[in-house]
């Protein structure tokens, strides 16, 4: 089990979101804090990312503290503008 926190940023972008939408995301989020293995970004980014339909969660894990905080939350596009701003390359 992990404590899971949000940035001020991901739940702006979270209350953003139809109700539909948000409660399908909050069963994910309940599934990530439960210890749900994530996939680890591809572009060498300390994030994993999870799916839901054509939304994205980017969420890091401390594992030495037990906490897992979500910074994104948003659609595919919204998704690869969020990944571009993390990695200014």
């Amino acid at each position: 089990m992990y404590i899971i926190k949000m940035t001020e940023e991901c739940r702006w972008l979270f209350e953003k979101l139809d109700k539909d939408i948000q409660i399908r995301i909050s069963k994910k989020i309940t599934q990530i804090g439960e210890g749900l293995p994530g996939r680890h970004l591809k572009h060498g980014l300390d994030f994993f990312v999870e799916e839901v339909g054509q939304y994205r969660i980017c969420y890091k894990s401390f594992e030495d503290i037990g906490i897992r905080w979500v910074y994104f939350v948003g659609n595919h596009k919204e998704y690869e503008k969020w990944i571009n701003s993390q990695n200014p390359e």
